[in-house]
């Protein structure tokens, strides 16, 4: 069940528009343009692609954690059949290649700013495409070999032999900050290179001293990976006659790979063309470049034929960027009446080998104290470097982390001090003539209708009928548990974006983007705000993306920044449009422009009786002033707050510990909805991401070893369709007074309080055993560990 709330009609005449016209397409259900090309088998992803002459990459990757490169043998390997070469770490150091500028440190204007201890700047650690010094994680490349065949290249990664000196490593980010732990990096004494304190501490201790109760508890947000339907894919090429570079890549932004690759080969932009296809899934592992995507290049112009690479399934597992791995203690001081007072945090972020991202990190400080009006607040927050794959922003970026710790350890109070968990809540909510509310640690949070959204979210779920769903599952032998979560979430990404706009002689209407989709409908959502604004239908505006010989500038998809920084410069190209044809038009048919009006999509010119669209303008005046385009560049730094209530139900056998989610709803509010229909489909989508995570999904390593053990779909628990009910999910639109379309984000709100809200439901269920928390994933074996320790601690128990 799917239902559309209308919008605040007083925030949308507050927000106001680029210019008055026709709205006929924005906030409609259309179905996606882009479908009937992805169902049909005619997408184009990075694997598809072939071109004359190539050639094969496989690469050859450490078995150990950590350990020194003593040397590489590829004598025996370069004379196998069909093996052109076999590039090294130290190849790429004789050619002077870069390591790749991650630039993970958030830099917008109002992102949490995270510094080293010291408050400097921080160091970082290369990441070159291959190492010379020594590996520091499993599944580290540390060569390469380019054949005819792929199986060629793999029975060479066989001959290759590589002499390692295994070294002490570490694993977990508790560990690695330990006095004694493996340092990763000989430049710094320390392997937590980022260590900031938000907030007030003593105005937080102050508080803290005043309190009736303080509840504290420590939490860890386990690690994933996307398992993207698409194993990550790079084919590189060189002309050697124009001396540039293609690389085809699935990617969540081809001008950030453009650079960040340049910079990697010591070029210039303009000698490097990428093109990001269709891309099957993204979730965050694709924003960042690969150092096979570098590798392909490298080895492209070296023996003159094109290269790819593809990733196994395993390789993905290994090697793709991670998300989440954060460890949270987190302190809730209360007053006699369940008023929040303060809050206290420390936050340890796991980074992996190299620093790739500390989007996750910074998203998460700025949202500790979530929906609620937490007066003061201390957050400590550090990252740390271990012998595990890098992790990067991961489907909403550190929100889900902290809505966990926030929402759980209200949870914990509640139950601990005797508080009903709704009415704790609703004490505690942000209201909305708070609104605009700066949280205790700087966060601006723009607008929402939080106790309205779990209001709603509570007559959703039949909130009243529970208890009696809760008699008949004992009846049947079940524990019946449900859990409630509030949240609220930030949307920055990279601040630049342009929007090219062409009006063809044809009727239809080229538009050129920088944002890169993965799913989630950009071409019909861009096509619907364009169209709502020219007047040109949507299904005669093409949406043109993913290549840098055309697409110059853009953020790419990130952040659920997309529709957003998009549907912006989007109304701002067409203004100029507006205004080059009334120009036009003023020239042709020698008026004033102030004699022209535009509405609706019409140019009505006073002096005469007659009516222009734009297509008609680009018509009349091509032969005189050339093809009707325009550009336009903007740069939008302020941040959205996304927000909303979800809330589930869910069975358990005490038997065997197999759970079942029996009821999922949701409120989200996103802001002015583009496409309803785009908007449920990026929830439920969301959801799935989420309670995948806190039901089944973990990225486990053998601490002793170094060993990830899940490496393969058969070790490695991903969520199918049969694991959940039919959703019930609503869509709320409170207004962003930050852009003139009031947009905040839909792509990551299902998934930012499903973490919480399963577990919550898991330990309502359990609660009558005496179980106050338990850890994710909360898989059956989890689940029945847990009622077994309960039985222990209580003899009288009977199931």
């Amino acid at each position: 069940m799917n239902e559309f709330i209308a919008p605040d009609q007083e925030a949308v005449a507050e927000v106001g528009s680029f210019t008055e016209g026709i709205v006929s397409s924005i906030g409609q259900p259309l179905r996606r343009k882009e479908d009937q090309r992805l169902l049909t088998g005619k997408g184009r992803f990075s694997d598809d692609f072939a071109l004359e002459g190539q050639t094969f990459a496989a690469m050859v990757r450490s078995p150990y954690p950590h350990a020194t490169i003593s040397g590489i043998d590829t004598e025996e390997a370069m004379l196998m059949p069909g093996v052109h070469t076999v590039i090294t770490g130290a190849d790429l150091m004789a050619k002077g290649l870069n390591g790749i500028p991650h630039n993970p440190v958030p830099s917008t204007k109002y992102d949490m700013k995270l510094r080293a201890r010291d408050g400097s700047t921080p160091f970082l650690g290369p990441h070159y495409l291959l190492p010379t010094d020594r590996v520091r994680h499993v599944g580290e490349a540390v060569a390469m070999v380019v054949a005819d065949t792929l199986v060629e290249a793999l029975d060479a990664v066989e001959a290759v032999s590589v002499d390692y000196i295994p070294l002490p490593h570490v694993t977990d980010s508790k560990d690695a900050i330990l006095e004694g732990a493996p340092i990763l990096f000989d430049e710094i004494k320390s392997n937590a290179f980022i260590d900031t304190t938000f907030g007030n501490q003593d105005e937080t201790d102050a508080a803290f001293s005043q309190a009736a109760h303080i509840v504290e508890h420590e939490f860890h947000i386990q690690r994933v990976t996307g398992v993207t339907m698409e194993p990550r894919s790079a084919l590189g090429s060189y002309d050697s006659n124009n001396k540039k570079y293609t690389l085809i890549a699935g990617s969540g932004g081809a001008v950030r790979q453009r650079s960040e690759l340049a910079a990697v080969l010591g070029i210039e932009k303009d000698r490097i063309r990428v093109i990001s296809p269709d891309v099957g899934g993204n979730f965050g592992t694709r924003n960042r470049v690969y150092v096979e995507f570098g590798l392909v290049l490298f080895a492209a112009q070296l023996i003159a034929r094109p290269v790819k690479f593809t990733a196994t399934r395993s390789e993905s597992f290994l090697t793709d960027y991670q998300g989440r791995d954060l460890f949270t203690k987190i302190q809730l001081a209360l007053d006699i009446r369940g008023r929040f007072l303060g809050l206290r945090c420390d936050n340890i972020s796991n980074v992996g080998a190299r620093c790739v991202s500390l989007s996750p990190l910074s998203k998460g400080s700025g949202l500790i104290t979530g929906s609620y009006d937490i007066p003061v607040a201390t957050l400590r927050a550090r990252a740390v470097f271990t012998n595990t794959m890098c992790t990067q922003a991961y489907r909403s970026s550190g929100r889900p982390e902290v809505t966990y710790a926030i929402e759980r350890i209200i949870d914990i109070a509640a139950r601990r001090l005797g508080f009903d968990a709704v009415e704790l809540r609703r004490k505690n909510l942000i209201s909305p003539i708070e609104m605009p509310y700066v949280n205790a640690v700087g966060s601006r949070y723009d607008s929402g209708e939080y106790e309205i959204n779990m209001d709603w979210a509570m007559q959703l779920a039949d909130w009243n009928g529970f208890a009696e769903r809760k008699k008949l599952a004992a009846a049947r032998g079940r524990l019946l548990g449900r859990g409630l979560a509030n949240y609220v979430e930030s949307s920055i990404g990279s601040p630049r974006e342009r929007a090219e706009m062409t009006v063809n002689l044809n009727g239809t209407l080229d538009l050129v983007i920088g944002t890169q989709p993965s799913g989630q409908g950009h071409e019909t959502s861009f096509a619907q705000v364009a169209a709502d604004l020219t007047g040109i239908a949507v299904e005669k505006v093409n949406i043109i993306l993913g290549d840098t010989d055309i697409v110059s500038v853009g953020g790419g998809s990130h952040s659920g920044r997309s529709m957003r920084h998009a549907a912006t410069v989007i109304g701002l190209a067409n203004d100029d449009l507006i205004a080059e044809c009334i120009k036009r038009l003023a020239n042709v048919l020698a008026c004033k422009p102030e004699e022209i009006d535009f509405l609706d999509g019409v140019f009505s010119p006073r002096t005469t009786n007659h009516q222009f669209s734009f297509v008609d303008v680009a018509i009349k005046t091509e032969h005189i002033d050339g093809p009707l385009k325009i550009a336009r560049n903007n740069e939008m730094h302020t941040p959205v707050y996304p927000n909303g209530t979800a809330i589930c139900e869910l069975e358990i056998d005490p038997e065997t510990g197999v759970l079942e989610v029996i009821r999922y709803c949701s409120i989200d509010d996103v802001g002015r909805c583009i496409n309803p229909l785009i908007v449920h489909g990026q929830t439920h989508g969301g959801i799935v991401q989420g309670a995948g995570q806190a039901l089944f999904e973990h990225c486990a390593v053998d601490t002793s070893s170094g060993q990830p053990i899940a490496g393969s779909l058969m070790d490695y628990g991903i969520a199918r369709a049969d694991d959940f009910p039919s959703f019930k999910t609503k869509i709320a639109e409170v207004l962003s007074p930050t852009n003139p379309l009031g947009i905040k984000a839909g792509g990551e709100g299902g998934t930012t309080p499903a973490l919480a809200v399963i577990v919550n439901g898991v330990v309502d269920a359990l609660s009558e055993l005496g179980v106050s928390d338990i850890s994710m994933p909360v898989t059956p074996q989890t689940i029945w560990t847990a009622i077994q320790k309960a039985k222990a601690k209580n003899l009288h128990y009977k199931v």
